[in-house]
């Protein structure tokens, strides 16, 4: 099985949260997605922001995060608006 940091935008500290959160491996954020990930790591660690979200949907894309089409970014940051804003459903 890979280490979490054998994907594109996945460094240590990112690989941490993840792992906290219950996600091991690269299979396992690609079966959860980008947004349960940082759904769950939001509910753990308060700071994460929009670029986590991006970092994490290039990861599952295998794409660097800031070449995500505009489309994406938007539509992730609706979704992080939403939590922020006190939303709790997915």
């Amino acid at each position: 099985m890979a280490d979490l940091t054998s994907m594109r935008n996945i460094g240590p500290e990112m690989a941490r949260k993840l792992t906290a959160v219950g996600i091991g491996s690269p299979e396992a954020l690609a079966e959860a997605g980008a947004k349960e990930a940082f759904f769950r790591m939001k509910a753990l660690y308060p700071g994460v922001c929009l670029v986590h979200l991006y970092a994490l949907e290039g990861a599952v894309r295998d794409v660097e995060f800031n070449d995500l089409p505009r489309e994406t970014k938007a539509d992730l940051k609706g979704f992080s608006d939403f939590l922020r804003n006190g939303g709790t459903s997915r």
